[in-house]
């Protein structure tokens, strides 16, 4: 008899509801474990990580000195606005009952979390049921930073400061929420329907991608693009950041077990394997291609591998993970090497060409690699395929829409004087010496 090493999935254990049941989803919670809570807490920040400092890092590098600052203020601002945000509704419309396509408000600015009853301490989110919610709220926190923070790099050196913050505001509020709840959500339509997303590939890395690529194309390329020399101004601080990433994507796709089990070090182990896979197949193909094995190209390998990982993590074997790693990494090369010059876009720091090609490599190869001895889970290539192509229209859709509203009323670019000086001098009156 075959063993199954993992249980069902927790959205398997997550019936459709109705806005008349949503109360009956106010469960007690009776047996909290300190082993799950503990490393949940740890996952959390992790995930944090992940972001500050580490995409900061990891795009600060890649970006001419004279927008260092900029670049990395995008990833710290984000933090602070979508957090604030999450706290707000954000964490309600994504995760409490409400519809198919969207939470309700039982948790606006996180009313009722962690309160003692006279039934004990209450959650909404039954497939966190043996950590305290206020931890599962901080751990949906942090991907929702960091969702905001990827799109970020498709138009640095280039975009207002102010209309960033409108633009990723918005976009978190009405694309991010509306998809998480799709996905993940109590009752959510593409979760009803059997799509697997175990850790954000699709919910993040597409629909983050997606909508850096409308950015970049709606902002237009950099002053000099194709014509000057736009080199990375220190690749030391893009290894440190990728280092930061691939330790904090441990929490990012092992915490995704929200709890200290058997999925968690399954997640832990493909998700090594895979980044090491990306890495060592980008390497390759430089070398293939004639070309010297790159600092950058090592560190964007790698995180390719983790971003095609993300969303089969618990579904799929040590094995398929290193076949995902290999795949994503080599298509993923194609998309930040080749395709922008194709199509003549400015993807400044390969946000699409990383995170969306490699999200949608992700969570199509989950169809693919997909084992029920493993997950207890199944899906298909074309029911996973239907869930990228949906997240790809409403991405794209949406953050059209509101990248033109913020344009009419206050304008998406710097002024061309302003862009040739640096952003970090004229959005922040500083720079590096």
């Amino acid at each position: 008899m075959k063993r199954k090493y993992l249980t069902t999935p927790i959205w398997a254990m997550i019936p459709s509801v109705s806005m008349a049941e949503t109360s009956d989803w106010i469960k007690p919670i009776t047996d909290i474990s300190a082993g799950d809570t503990t490393w949940v807490m740890v996952a959390t920040i992790l995930v944090l990580f992940m972001t500050i400092p580490g995409l900061a890092l990891f795009y600060g590098g890649m970006v001419r000195k004279k927008n260092v600052l900029a670049t990395m203020m995008h990833s710290f601002a984000t933090a602070c606005l979508i957090g604030l945000i999450w706290v707000a509704v954000g964490y309600s419309l994504a995760f409490t009952p409400g519809n198919k396509f969207l939470g309700g408000f039982d948790r606006t600015f996180l009313h009722g979390l962690d309160l003692f009853t006279e039934k004990g301490l209450l959650t909404i989110y039954p497939g966190a049921a043996t950590i305290p919610e206020s931890v599962f709220m901080l751990f949906q926190m942090a991907f929702a930073i960091i969702a905001g923070a990827i799109i970020t790099g498709a138009f640095a050196e280039r975009m207002k400061f102010s209309a960033l913050l409108w633009f990723v505001g918005l976009w978190s509020l009405l694309i991010y929420v509306p998809t998480a709840h799709w996905i993940w959500g109590i009752g959510g339509w593409l979760a009803s329907d059997g799509v697997l997303d175990y850790a954000g590939g699709t919910v993040i890395h597409v629909n983050a991608g997606v909508a850096g690529l409308v950015a970049a194309i709606m902002i237009g390329k950099r002053v000099g693009y194709g014509r000057e020399v736009m080199a990375p101004h220190n690749l030391v601080i893009t290894l440190i950041g990728t280092a930061m990433l691939w330790f904090g994507w441990f929490g990012f796709n092992a915490g995704s077990a929200l709890a200290a089990d058997a999925r968690a070090g399954m997640a832990l182990a493909t998700t090594q394997v895979a980044a090491i896979a990306g890495a060592l197949t980008w390497t390759l193909i430089e070398v293939c291609s004639k070309h010297k094995p790159s600092a950058l190209g090592l560190a964007s390998g790698a995180v390719a591998g983790l971003v095609g990982i993300t969303p089969a993590a618990g579904f799929v074997s040590i094995q398929s993970a290193l076949f995902i790693g290999i795949i994503t990494s080599a298509i993923c090369y194609i998309g930040a090497t080749k395709l922008k010059y194709w199509f003549g876009y400015d993807d400044t720091l390969d946000a699409f060409g990383i995170h969306g090609i490699g999200g949608i490599a992700g969570a199509v190869l989950t169809g693919v690699f997909v084992s029920t001895d493993i997950s207890g889970a199944d899906t298909t290539i074309w029911r996973q395929t239907e869930s990228v192509l949906i997240t790809i229209a409403y991405s794209a859709i949406g953050s059209f829409i509101i990248l033109k509203i913020i344009d009419k009323i206050i304008g998406l670019r710097v002024e061309y004087d302003d862009e040739r000086k640096g952003l970090d001098l004229v959005l922040h009156g500083e720079r590096v010496e």
